[in-house]
Protein backbone atom coordinates (compact mmCIF):
# COMPACT_ATOMS: atom_id res chain seq x y z
CA UNK A 1 0.00 0.00 0.00
CA UNK A 2 2.81 2.75 0.72
CA UNK A 3 4.86 1.78 -2.35
CA UNK A 4 1.59 2.51 -4.75
CA UNK A 5 0.85 5.29 -2.80
CA UNK A 6 4.56 6.86 -3.02
CA UNK A 7 4.37 5.72 -7.16
CA UNK A 8 1.39 7.18 -7.24
CA UNK A 9 2.89 10.45 -5.59
CA UNK A 10 5.82 10.26 -7.91
CA UNK A 11 3.43 9.95 -10.90
CA UNK A 12 2.88 13.60 -10.14
CA UNK A 13 6.64 15.03 -9.86
CA UNK A 14 7.16 15.58 -13.74
CA UNK A 15 4.03 18.02 -13.84
CA UNK A 16 4.77 19.55 -10.26
CA UNK A 17 8.34 20.16 -11.60
CA UNK A 18 6.63 21.38 -14.70
CA UNK A 19 4.55 23.70 -13.60
CA UNK A 20 6.69 25.34 -11.03
CA UNK A 21 9.11 25.89 -13.73
CA UNK A 22 6.71 28.09 -14.65
CA UNK A 23 6.11 30.51 -12.09
CA UNK A 24 9.12 31.80 -11.51
CA UNK A 25 9.68 33.45 -15.49
CA UNK A 26 5.91 34.06 -16.09
CA UNK A 27 6.50 35.65 -12.47
CA UNK A 28 9.20 37.86 -14.06
CA UNK A 29 7.50 38.25 -17.52
CA UNK A 30 4.42 39.85 -15.50
CA UNK A 31 6.67 42.28 -13.30
CA UNK A 32 8.58 43.31 -16.38
CA UNK A 33 5.50 43.79 -18.25
CA UNK A 34 3.85 45.64 -15.70
CA UNK A 35 6.79 47.75 -14.48
CA UNK A 36 9.37 47.59 -17.11
CA UNK A 37 9.33 51.27 -17.12
CA UNK A 38 10.53 51.51 -13.81
CA UNK A 39 12.63 48.28 -13.67
CA UNK A 40 16.21 50.22 -12.44
CA UNK A 41 14.78 51.93 -9.65
CA UNK A 42 11.99 49.46 -8.62
CA UNK A 43 12.53 50.02 -4.76
CA UNK A 44 10.32 50.55 -2.21
CA UNK A 45 11.40 54.02 -1.84
CA UNK A 46 11.76 54.60 -5.82
CA UNK A 47 7.57 53.69 -5.24
CA UNK A 48 7.11 55.53 -2.50
CA UNK A 49 8.55 58.98 -3.93
CA UNK A 50 6.76 58.41 -7.14
CA UNK A 51 3.39 58.48 -5.43
CA UNK A 52 0.36 58.81 -6.99
CA UNK A 53 1.73 58.51 -10.13
CA UNK A 54 -0.30 55.33 -11.90
CA UNK A 55 2.65 53.00 -12.25
CA UNK A 56 4.12 53.53 -8.26
CA UNK A 57 -0.40 53.53 -7.48
CA UNK A 58 -0.55 50.05 -9.40
CA UNK A 59 2.50 48.78 -7.28
CA UNK A 60 1.44 49.44 -3.86
CA UNK A 61 -2.29 48.22 -4.52
CA UNK A 62 -0.62 44.71 -6.05
CA UNK A 63 2.01 44.94 -3.06
CA UNK A 64 -0.93 45.11 -0.47
CA UNK A 65 -2.09 41.30 -1.59
CA UNK A 66 1.65 40.25 0.35
CA UNK A 67 1.30 42.84 2.97
CA UNK A 68 0.32 40.82 5.46
CA UNK A 69 3.32 38.65 5.27
CA UNK A 70 5.24 41.87 5.28
CA UNK A 71 6.72 41.34 1.92
CA UNK A 72 5.08 44.27 0.06
CA UNK A 73 6.12 43.72 -3.29
CA UNK A 74 3.97 42.96 -6.68
CA UNK A 75 6.16 39.77 -7.39
CA UNK A 76 5.31 38.23 -4.41
CA UNK A 77 1.72 39.30 -4.98
CA UNK A 78 1.65 37.59 -8.20
CA UNK A 79 3.45 34.48 -7.22
CA UNK A 80 0.33 33.95 -3.74
CA UNK A 81 -2.38 34.59 -6.37
CA UNK A 82 -0.83 32.23 -9.14
CA UNK A 83 -0.04 29.50 -6.50
CA UNK A 84 -3.43 29.49 -4.99
CA UNK A 85 -4.97 29.14 -8.08
CA UNK A 86 -3.26 25.95 -9.46
CA UNK A 87 -4.43 24.74 -5.88
CA UNK A 88 -7.72 25.84 -6.51
CA UNK A 89 -7.68 23.91 -10.17
CA UNK A 90 -5.87 20.71 -8.48
CA UNK A 91 -8.38 21.03 -5.68
CA UNK A 92 -11.55 21.11 -8.32
CA UNK A 93 -9.87 17.72 -9.70
CA UNK A 94 -8.89 16.20 -6.97
CA UNK A 95 -5.36 16.26 -7.70
CA UNK A 96 -2.91 13.90 -5.54
CA UNK A 97 -0.46 16.93 -5.57
CA UNK A 98 -3.41 19.75 -5.01
CA UNK A 99 -1.81 19.75 -1.10
CA UNK A 100 -3.10 21.05 1.82
CA UNK A 101 -6.83 21.79 0.46
CA UNK A 102 -7.01 25.82 -0.18
CA UNK A 103 -9.31 27.23 1.72
CA UNK A 104 -9.80 24.30 4.37
CA UNK A 105 -11.68 22.54 0.86
CA UNK A 106 -14.66 24.22 1.16
CA UNK A 107 -14.16 25.21 -2.95
CA UNK A 108 -15.04 28.89 -1.64
CA UNK A 109 -12.01 30.20 -3.12
CA UNK A 110 -13.00 32.17 -6.29
CA UNK A 111 -15.70 33.78 -4.19
CA UNK A 112 -13.24 34.39 -1.50
CA UNK A 113 -10.56 36.39 -3.69
CA UNK A 114 -12.89 37.87 -5.52
CA UNK A 115 -14.77 39.30 -2.57
CA UNK A 116 -11.05 39.99 -0.82
CA UNK A 117 -9.69 41.67 -4.24
CA UNK A 118 -12.75 43.76 -4.27
CA UNK A 119 -12.21 45.02 -0.39
CA UNK A 120 -8.34 45.56 -1.42
CA UNK A 121 -9.43 48.01 -4.22
CA UNK A 122 -12.47 50.00 -2.38
CA UNK A 123 -9.88 50.49 0.41
CA UNK A 124 -7.30 52.07 -2.24
CA UNK A 125 -10.10 53.80 -3.53
CA UNK A 126 -11.24 55.40 -0.52
CA UNK A 127 -7.65 55.84 1.97
CA UNK A 128 -5.19 55.71 -0.82
CA UNK A 129 -4.64 59.25 -0.47
CA UNK A 130 -3.41 58.94 3.19
CA UNK A 131 -0.23 57.10 1.52
CA UNK A 132 0.54 59.59 -0.56
CA UNK A 133 -0.18 62.49 2.67
CA UNK A 134 1.63 60.48 5.52
CA UNK A 135 3.55 57.46 4.05
CA UNK A 136 2.84 53.90 4.54
CA UNK A 137 -0.63 53.06 6.08
CA UNK A 138 -2.32 49.71 6.33
CA UNK A 139 -4.71 49.79 3.10
CA UNK A 140 -3.70 46.06 2.71
CA UNK A 141 -6.51 45.05 6.03
CA UNK A 142 -9.53 44.31 4.57
CA UNK A 143 -7.77 41.72 1.97
CA UNK A 144 -7.04 39.58 5.18
CA UNK A 145 -10.30 39.49 7.36
CA UNK A 146 -13.67 40.83 7.03
CA UNK A 147 -14.51 40.01 3.33
CA UNK A 148 -12.93 36.52 3.57
CA UNK A 149 -14.33 35.48 7.01
CA UNK A 150 -17.28 36.55 5.94
CA UNK A 151 -17.18 34.08 2.65
CA UNK A 152 -16.21 31.43 4.55
CA UNK A 153 -18.76 31.77 7.31
CA UNK A 154 -21.62 32.30 5.03
CA UNK A 155 -20.98 30.65 2.19
CA UNK A 156 -20.98 31.59 -1.52
CA UNK A 157 -23.27 34.52 -3.45
CA UNK A 158 -22.64 37.73 -4.63
CA UNK A 159 -24.40 39.69 -2.35
CA UNK A 160 -22.44 38.23 0.54
CA UNK A 161 -18.66 38.35 -1.48
CA UNK A 162 -19.66 42.45 -2.22
CA UNK A 163 -21.29 43.20 0.88
CA UNK A 164 -18.22 41.60 2.92
CA UNK A 165 -15.85 43.96 0.55
CA UNK A 166 -17.67 46.88 1.66
CA UNK A 167 -17.76 46.63 4.95
CA UNK A 168 -14.06 45.58 5.01
CA UNK A 169 -13.22 48.74 3.22
CA UNK A 170 -15.74 50.48 5.40
CA UNK A 171 -14.97 49.60 8.93
CA UNK A 172 -11.63 47.65 8.91
CA UNK A 173 -9.25 49.59 7.11
CA UNK A 174 -10.41 52.75 8.70
CA UNK A 175 -9.99 51.44 12.06
CA UNK A 176 -6.63 50.30 11.21
CA UNK A 177 -5.72 53.64 10.14
CA UNK A 178 -6.71 55.51 13.46
CA UNK A 179 -5.57 52.86 15.72
CA UNK A 180 -2.23 52.98 13.57
CA UNK A 181 -1.41 56.58 13.25
CA UNK A 182 -3.24 57.81 16.92
CA UNK A 183 -2.09 54.64 18.99
CA UNK A 184 0.88 52.83 17.57
CA UNK A 185 2.84 55.61 16.20
CA UNK A 186 2.69 58.44 18.80
CA UNK A 187 3.43 55.03 21.50
CA UNK A 188 6.52 53.82 18.86
CA UNK A 189 4.45 50.43 18.75
CA UNK A 190 5.11 47.96 16.36
CA UNK A 191 2.55 49.06 13.04
CA UNK A 192 0.96 44.88 13.22
CA UNK A 193 -0.29 45.51 16.41
CA UNK A 194 -3.03 48.29 15.29
CA UNK A 195 -3.24 46.39 12.37
CA UNK A 196 -4.92 43.63 13.89
CA UNK A 197 -6.70 45.35 16.51
CA UNK A 198 -8.58 47.21 13.76
CA UNK A 199 -9.38 43.85 11.92
CA UNK A 200 -10.60 42.47 14.87
CA UNK A 201 -12.87 45.27 16.05
CA UNK A 202 -13.90 45.63 12.37
CA UNK A 203 -14.87 42.00 12.26
CA UNK A 204 -16.77 42.68 15.69
CA UNK A 205 -18.94 45.15 14.19
CA UNK A 206 -19.19 43.71 10.42
CA UNK A 207 -20.63 40.33 12.11
CA UNK A 208 -22.88 42.07 14.73
CA UNK A 209 -24.49 44.14 11.42
CA UNK A 210 -25.13 40.48 9.52
CA UNK A 211 -26.53 39.49 12.77
CA UNK A 212 -29.06 42.29 13.42
CA UNK A 213 -29.70 42.15 9.20
CA UNK A 214 -29.44 38.54 8.28
CA UNK A 215 -30.04 40.28 4.64
CA UNK A 216 -26.92 41.71 4.29
CA UNK A 217 -25.19 37.80 3.98
CA UNK A 218 -28.63 35.92 2.49
CA UNK A 219 -26.41 33.07 0.76
CA UNK A 220 -27.59 32.80 -3.01
CA UNK A 221 -28.69 28.92 -4.38
CA UNK A 222 -25.92 27.07 -5.18
CA UNK A 223 -25.04 26.93 -8.84
CA UNK A 224 -21.43 24.96 -8.70
CA UNK A 225 -20.78 21.25 -7.87
CA UNK A 226 -19.19 20.47 -4.24
CA UNK A 227 -15.88 20.38 -4.98
CA UNK A 228 -13.36 17.23 -5.55
CA UNK A 229 -12.69 15.55 -1.34
CA UNK A 230 -9.03 16.46 -0.71
CA UNK A 231 -6.57 13.35 -0.36
CA UNK A 232 -6.10 12.41 3.39
CA UNK A 233 -3.22 13.73 5.18
CA UNK A 234 -2.02 10.46 6.50
CA UNK A 235 0.16 10.25 9.36
CA UNK A 236 1.90 13.37 10.98
CA UNK A 237 5.44 12.78 10.23
CA UNK A 238 8.49 14.67 8.68
CA UNK A 239 6.85 15.12 5.23
CA UNK A 240 3.94 16.66 6.79
CA UNK A 241 5.16 18.92 9.17
CA UNK A 242 7.68 20.26 6.04
CA UNK A 243 4.55 20.53 4.27
CA UNK A 244 2.43 22.31 7.19
CA UNK A 245 5.25 24.72 7.88
CA UNK A 246 5.12 25.87 3.90
CA UNK A 247 1.54 26.15 3.98
CA UNK A 248 1.72 28.46 7.16
CA UNK A 249 2.79 30.95 5.12
CA UNK A 250 -0.39 31.57 3.05
CA UNK A 251 -2.47 31.12 6.30
CA UNK A 252 -3.23 34.40 6.79
CA UNK A 253 -5.36 35.34 3.61
CA UNK A 254 -7.51 31.91 4.44
CA UNK A 255 -5.64 29.90 1.61
CA UNK A 256 -3.25 27.43 4.41
CA UNK A 257 -1.97 25.72 0.51
CA UNK A 258 1.71 25.07 -0.11
CA UNK A 259 1.64 25.97 -3.26
CA UNK A 260 0.23 29.61 -2.88
CA UNK A 261 3.55 29.82 -0.09
CA UNK A 262 5.06 28.40 -2.60
CA UNK A 263 4.31 31.11 -5.07
CA UNK A 264 4.55 33.86 -2.24
CA UNK A 265 8.22 32.60 -1.61
CA UNK A 266 9.58 32.12 -5.01
CA UNK A 267 7.85 36.02 -5.83
CA UNK A 268 9.71 37.28 -3.10
CA UNK A 269 12.80 36.15 -3.35
CA UNK A 270 12.75 36.44 -6.75
CA UNK A 271 12.04 40.14 -5.82
CA UNK A 272 15.17 40.20 -3.54
CA UNK A 273 17.27 38.84 -6.47
CA UNK A 274 16.23 41.68 -8.74
CA UNK A 275 16.67 44.43 -6.32
CA UNK A 276 17.32 43.66 -2.55
CA UNK A 277 15.37 46.95 -1.98
CA UNK A 278 12.37 46.10 -3.17
CA UNK A 279 10.51 44.05 -0.85
CA UNK A 280 10.11 44.54 3.04
CA UNK A 281 9.64 48.52 2.40
CA UNK A 282 13.58 48.41 0.76
CA UNK A 283 14.84 47.60 4.71
CA UNK A 284 17.29 44.42 3.42
CA UNK A 285 15.56 42.26 6.16
CA UNK A 286 14.09 40.14 4.15
CA UNK A 287 16.05 37.18 5.02
CA UNK A 288 16.21 37.14 8.43
CA UNK A 289 12.60 37.55 8.31
CA UNK A 290 12.21 34.47 6.49
CA UNK A 291 14.33 32.62 8.50
CA UNK A 292 12.16 33.89 11.84
CA UNK A 293 8.95 33.02 9.71
CA UNK A 294 10.30 29.38 9.05
CA UNK A 295 11.51 28.56 12.29
CA UNK A 296 8.28 30.17 14.20
CA UNK A 297 6.44 27.79 12.01
CA UNK A 298 8.92 24.68 12.74
CA UNK A 299 8.99 25.16 16.14
CA UNK A 300 4.85 25.84 16.54
CA UNK A 301 4.50 22.65 14.33
CA UNK A 302 6.74 20.41 16.58
CA UNK A 303 5.37 21.44 19.56
CA UNK A 304 1.70 21.79 18.69
CA UNK A 305 1.77 18.76 16.65
CA UNK A 306 -0.82 17.11 18.97
CA UNK A 307 -3.35 19.82 18.78
CA UNK A 308 -2.51 19.41 14.65
CA UNK A 309 -3.30 15.38 15.25
CA UNK A 310 -6.37 15.97 17.42
CA UNK A 311 -7.81 19.28 16.32
CA UNK A 312 -7.43 19.18 12.36
CA UNK A 313 -5.79 22.24 12.27
CA UNK A 314 -3.87 24.69 14.85
CA UNK A 315 -2.87 28.50 14.39
CA UNK A 316 1.01 27.74 14.20
CA UNK A 317 0.61 30.15 11.42
CA UNK A 318 0.28 33.33 13.93
CA UNK A 319 3.69 34.45 14.99
CA UNK A 320 4.86 34.47 10.81
CA UNK A 321 2.76 37.32 10.01
CA UNK A 322 3.10 39.19 13.49
CA UNK A 323 5.71 38.75 16.33
CA UNK A 324 8.91 37.17 13.84
CA UNK A 325 8.89 39.84 11.08
CA UNK A 326 7.69 42.58 13.48
CA UNK A 327 10.78 42.03 16.15
CA UNK A 328 13.11 41.62 13.50
CA UNK A 329 12.12 45.07 11.96
CA UNK A 330 12.39 46.89 15.21
CA UNK A 331 15.33 44.96 16.27
CA UNK A 332 17.21 43.86 13.64
CA UNK A 333 18.20 40.55 11.78
CA UNK A 334 20.59 39.49 14.28
CA UNK A 335 20.76 35.88 15.68
CA UNK A 336 19.16 36.53 18.83
CA UNK A 337 16.51 37.82 17.59
CA UNK A 338 16.01 35.84 15.24
CA UNK A 339 15.90 32.60 17.65
CA UNK A 340 13.88 34.31 20.20
CA UNK A 341 10.87 36.34 18.36
CA UNK A 342 10.78 32.41 16.44
CA UNK A 343 10.55 30.55 19.79
CA UNK A 344 8.38 32.70 22.02
CA UNK A 345 6.15 33.20 19.08
CA UNK A 346 5.87 29.93 18.23
CA UNK A 347 5.29 28.65 22.02
CA UNK A 348 2.84 31.88 22.91
CA UNK A 349 0.96 32.76 20.38
CA UNK A 350 -1.27 30.12 18.91
CA UNK A 351 -2.13 28.56 22.11
CA UNK A 352 -3.57 31.85 23.05
CA UNK A 353 -5.27 31.94 19.76
CA UNK A 354 -7.34 28.93 20.75
CA UNK A 355 -8.27 30.11 24.29
CA UNK A 356 -9.96 33.79 22.84
CA UNK A 357 -11.29 31.90 19.70
CA UNK A 358 -13.38 30.03 22.16
CA UNK A 359 -14.78 33.03 23.46
CA UNK A 360 -15.77 34.34 20.37
CA UNK A 361 -19.81 33.63 19.44
CA UNK A 362 -21.06 31.57 17.02
CA UNK A 363 -22.17 33.99 14.73
CA UNK A 364 -18.34 35.36 14.39
CA UNK A 365 -15.77 34.19 12.37
CA UNK A 366 -13.25 32.56 15.26
CA UNK A 367 -10.23 34.11 13.16
CA UNK A 368 -10.91 37.12 15.84
CA UNK A 369 -9.00 35.40 18.25
CA UNK A 370 -6.25 34.80 15.93
CA UNK A 371 -5.68 38.40 15.26
CA UNK A 372 -6.06 39.10 19.03
CA UNK A 373 -3.68 37.10 19.71
CA UNK A 374 -1.47 38.93 17.19
CA UNK A 375 -2.21 41.70 19.02
CA UNK A 376 -1.03 40.54 22.18
CA UNK A 377 1.67 38.52 21.81
CA UNK A 378 3.52 41.16 19.55
CA UNK A 379 2.84 43.69 22.33
CA UNK A 380 4.39 41.49 25.03
CA UNK A 381 7.39 39.39 23.06
CA UNK A 382 8.63 42.50 20.67
CA UNK A 383 9.60 44.75 23.63
CA UNK A 384 10.80 41.67 25.93
CA UNK A 385 13.10 41.22 22.59
CA UNK A 386 14.51 44.75 23.11
CA UNK A 387 15.33 43.93 26.63
CA UNK A 388 17.15 41.19 25.68
CA UNK A 389 19.20 42.70 22.98
CA UNK A 390 20.34 45.09 25.45
CA UNK A 391 20.94 42.98 28.45
CA UNK A 392 22.82 39.77 26.78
Amino acid sequence: MNNASNQGRLAYLPACLFILGLIVPGLLIAWLTLFGNTFSGAGYLHMMENLPAPSAWLRWVIGDISEMAFYKHELASLGLLAGAGLAHWAHRRGKAWQGFAICYGSGLWPWLIGSSLLGLLLSNLLWGWSVHRYGWQPTFAAFVSVPAATVLLFGAGMRIAINGAVMGALLVTPLCLLIVNFVCNPLNLPAVIGNVLGMAIGSVIAFTLCQRWPLLVKADPPVAAAPAPAPKAGNHGLTWGMRRVLADFSEAPFFGNEWASLGLLLGVLLAYGLNPDGPVYGSDLLLPILAAQALASAIGVIVWRRQWMARGWYPTYIPIVSVAPAAVLVHGGGTLVVLASALLGALVAPPLAVALSRRIPGHMHPYIGNVLSMALSTALIVPLIGWLTRSL
